[in-house]
């Protein structure tokens, strides 16, 4: 796994999105993602990818009594323990595919926005079943895979500057998606929607809730965003653990 966001460059740009500034309620997917959370109350959350911990955060607020935000970028982490502390939360430095997935011990799994950067995500959705209890919660929002397999991952402009339209190339070729975000170079992994379904139900998931999460019309006054209705940017899954699935891998 890549992380372009302990470079200085990145982190400072990233850092100035209103994401970044005001959290949760400025993220344009949160509006979709806050309904498919189950109730917290007095349950083990651990956070793939947690960034600056606001998930970590919210989870706490809603009473789990043990949240652990894992992200490889020791810069996000410093930020996380600054910024979203909490007397149940943890946070660790450590990359999705190093960490080591005990059997049988977290309740409610979240990723949001890391999983297009994991190449190999069957192994990391098998990994997620085997740390779910039984009946455990996967929620993750990742970039869609028609956002992945779009050339360079922008739009195709008129000569005033205007998006024409998406361009989508090698859509059936995963792996390695080059693009410049925040004025540096940024490596992606691309899967396609059938590995990205069948991968979890191949796992020993039940899917639950399928979503191309659409921006809010409140935010359609924001540059760019009536934009974002044009092709799907997010996929959202809800999926819960059922059947025990053995892997070699594991």
């Amino acid at each position: 796994m890549n992380n372009e966001y302990d470079n200085e460059k990145f982190f400072e740009e990233y850092a100035k999105m209103s994401r970044s500034r005001d959290g949760l309620c400025s993220a344009g997917e949160w509006h979709r993602l806050k309904p498919l959370f189950p109730p917290l109350d007095g349950k083990n959350v651990l956070d793939l990818g947690c960034g600056y911990g606001w998930h970590c955060k919210f989870a706490a607020e809603q009473g789990a009594i043990r949240v652990l935000g894992l992200d490889l970028s020791r810069k996000m982490i410093e930020a996380a323990r600054l910024r979203n502390a909490g007397e149940k939360i943890e946070y660790r430095i450590c990359g999705i595919d190093e960490y080591e997935y005990p059997e049988n011990v977290w309740d409610f799994v979240i990723s949001n926005l890391a999983l297009h950067y994991i190449e190999n995500i069957e192994l990391i959705f098998q990994k997620v079943h085997r740390t779910l209890k039984r009946d455990g919660v996967f929620l993750f929002n990742i970039e869609h895979p028609v956002f992945t397999a779009g050339v360079g991952q922008d739009w195709v402009y008129t000569v005033e500057g205007t998006p024409k339209y998406w361009p989508v190339d090698n859509y059936f070729i995963p792996g390695e998606r080059h693009t410049h975000f925040l004025g540096c170079d940024v490596v992606k992994q691309h899967h396609t929607l059938t590995q990205i379904l069948m991968g979890l139900l191949n796992s020993g998931f039940e899917l639950k809730t399928v979503e191309e999460a659409e921006p809010p019309k409140e935010m359609m006054d924001i540059p760019g965003f009536k934009d974002e209705l044009r092709r799907p940017m997010m996929l959202l899954v809800k999926a819960i653990a059922r059947e025990v699935v053995i892997s070699k891998e594991l």
